[in-house]
């Protein structure tokens, strides 16, 4: 069966079958047309892409007969352009290297982390992020796709720029909002984000200590491939640009100026995307709530008359029946029938100072 050209294939393989039914039910959430295969061995998965467009290849490192990486290699045989998740449950940093080395696009770590699973998904097909807030209803659409084109620009202008290999705009939670070119080891994407936004909350922390009003710093961090830059923008976002000698000596200055330049217009960007505020608190709401509570309170006080009237020594079979008419009048139980209050025993002459 042909698909529409606007449906992208997902091959999932793996042999652990919980695991791959949480996978796939996890990308059924995804707002976008999808059709997902689940396979359980390297072999079918080769012959399923001998017949069938294939988009996105999630597989385990290690299947019976066959390796993640070496499907990986037999399925872009036939699709060039597949994109390419890998995961596995070794710690390896050995498995690691060799998968970074191999041309994965993404690699995660069981359990996966089905969030940035999902953002990768929709990143390394170039879907939007449903992963985001929901717009406003009342928003017109085409505002929308030029704020997005706005702030897309804006990324790849700042990547031109400076000849970085890529520049990453990240929201609060470490999730991708716009990127711009791949970073140089794509392998670690989702354990470096989520190291940032802690670097990130750092710094907002010692920024309050020294009378910061917003959030304004800058780090830096020197590899032997490439450089990192990473800064806030505003307090919900942040924005990573990494490249070859950013931050040399000869170039960090002019890196940093740029870098200053583009950041007014990209958080102004940020700022036109207005969010739906949630309904601010009520103090009616709050004492509606409670109201039906004392309702049935006086009603179980009054129910409770007939009983502290009747005989005094009162049968189990009769507790038991009156509780269960409460109980249909007011559609649940006391919390503890069994239990009188001492006044209740009192009236029932149940006390030590009650009369016979």
């Amino acid at each position: 069966m042909k698909l529409p050209m606007d449906t992208y294939r997902i091959l999932i393989v793996e042999d652990h079958r919980e695991v791959s039914h949480l996978l796939r039910t996890s990308l059924e959430t995804l707002e976008h047309p999808l059709e997902v295969v689940e396979i359980p061995s390297g072999e079918e998965a080769i012959l399923e892409a001998s017949r069938h467009r294939v988009d996105l290849l999630v597989a385990d490192y290690r299947l019976p007969g066959i390796s993640g990486i070496e499907l990986m290699h037999k399925v872009r045989q036939y699709h060039p352009q597949a994109r390419v998740i890998l995961i596995t449950g070794l710690a390896d940093p050995k498995v690691r290297k060799q998968v970074a080395e191999a041309g994965a696009d993404s690699f995660f770590l069981k359990p996966v982390p089905i969030a940035d699973f999902l953002d990768a998904v929709e990143r390394h097909l170039g879907l939007v992020k449903t992963l985001l807030p929901p717009e406003p209803v009342d928003r017109e659409p085409v505002l929308q796709e030029e704020e997005a084109r706005t702030i897309a620009d804006l990324i790849i202008a700042l990547r031109q720029e400076l000849g970085a290999q890529a520049v990453v705009l990240l929201d609060d939670k470490g999730q991708v909002v716009a990127q711009a070119g791949a970073l140089p080891d794509k392998a670690i994407e989702t354990s470096l984000f989520d190291l940032l936004m802690i670097v990130a909350s750092a710094g907002q922390k010692v920024g309050r200590l020294i009378g910061q009003k917003a959030p304004d710093s800058w780090h830096v961090f020197v590899g032997k491939g490439y450089d990192l830059i990473f800064a806030p923008l505003g307090s919900n976002h942040a924005l990573l640009i990494a490249g070859e000698k950013l931050a040399d000596t000869s170039t960090i200055l002019d890196t940093v100026a740029v870098f200053s330049a583009a950041r007014p217009g990209i958080e102004q960007a940020l700022g036109a995307i207005v969010l739906p505020a949630p309904p601010p608190a009520s103090a009616e709401v709050e004492v509606e709530k409670e109201k039906p509570a004392e309702k049935a309170e006086e009603a179980g006080e009054e129910d409770l008359e007939p009983l502290f009237k009747a005989q005094k020594k009162i049968k189990a079979e009769d507790a038991d029946s009156f509780w269960e008419q409460v109980a249909e009048k007011h559609g649940s139980a006391p919390t503890k029938p069994d239990v009188l209050t001492y006044e209740q025993a009192r009236q029932l002459g149940l006390t030590p100072d009650a009369k016979p």
